[in-house]
């Protein structure tokens, strides 16, 4: 039988040589996570606009998704005030790498409004180019967040794509896992007849003006609400990008 001493060291041993296993194995896979979860942003970016592609955005290839971000996607990076922050200072305020894709609207979303920043991927082929935007909000247990791709004249919604932390499947999770949620969106306007800007409404019951209004998910009037009120305000911390860019074309 062995004595307490001799079990105590054994533990501690091997304790110390599965610590030691997991930070080397952590380590060695870091760039592979990090490769990873870069695909998978960038994926749901593209989701957006799913329809100007031949194939379905989750069946593409992680070589093709890399490939359409590298040729075809400006990434910017502004202020709330619309002006482009230079990647030097999107570095300077935490972000590696200095690009749209590294800033994290997560972390965003916690600081005082007029000190975020908010990242831009415009999508060109040939003649079409669409502005994709982020946008981050809450749900009913947790945060949600989309991508919401608009045309040229920044009132047309080419495209949008949908996901969340927590929400109930069969329910508020339908805005992620049911593709014709996202599909309403197309075509709609932020603004209505009269230039006021409204953004996209998610509607209990049923949309009623079909300019800027999409239906509901039965069963989960609270996430629709955060949908909606996430649009909202997310849409509009864009407006002073899309003025400048209008007096600039």
């Amino acid at each position: 039988m062995h004595s307490n001493r001799y079990i105590i060291i054994f533990v501690f041993i091997l304790t110390a040589v599965v610590a030691l296993v997991l930070s080397s194995m952590s380590t060695a896979l870091s760039d592979t996570h990090k490769r990873n979860e870069a695909i998978f942003n960038k994926r749901a970016i593209l989701a957006a606009i799913e329809s100007e592609f031949d194939t379905e955005i989750e069946d593409m290839s992680d070589e093709r998704i890399l490939e359409i971000f590298d040729n075809r996607v400006e990434q910017r990076v502004v202020d709330m005030e619309g002006n482009i922050v230079s990647p030097e200072e999107v570095e300077a305020r935490g972000y590696k790498g200095g690009k749209a894709e590294h800033v994290d609207m997560a972390k965003e979303k916690k600081k005082p409004e007029a000190d975020r920043i908010l990242p831009v991927f415009i999508y060109k082929n040939d003649d079409t180019k669409f502005y994709i935007v982020s946008v981050r909000g809450s749900g009913l247990w947790d945060e949600i967040w989309g991508n919401i791709a608009l045309k040229e004249d920044f009132e047309t919604v080419a495209g949008a794509s949908f996901d969340h932390k927590g929400e109930t499947p069969g329910l508020g999770a339908e805005i992620k896992d049911n593709p014709s949620f996202a599909a309403q969106f197309k075509g709609k306007k932020i603004y209505n007849e009269e230039g006021e800007y409204t953004s996209v409404y998610v509607r209990k019951g049923g949309a009623k003006n079909e300019r800027y209004e999409v239906d509901g998910i039965s069963g989960a009037t609270v996430t629709a609400d955060g949908v909606t009120e996430m649009l909202y305000r997310g849409i509009k911390y864009y407006q002073p990008f899309f003025k400048n860019v209008k007096s600039e074309g």
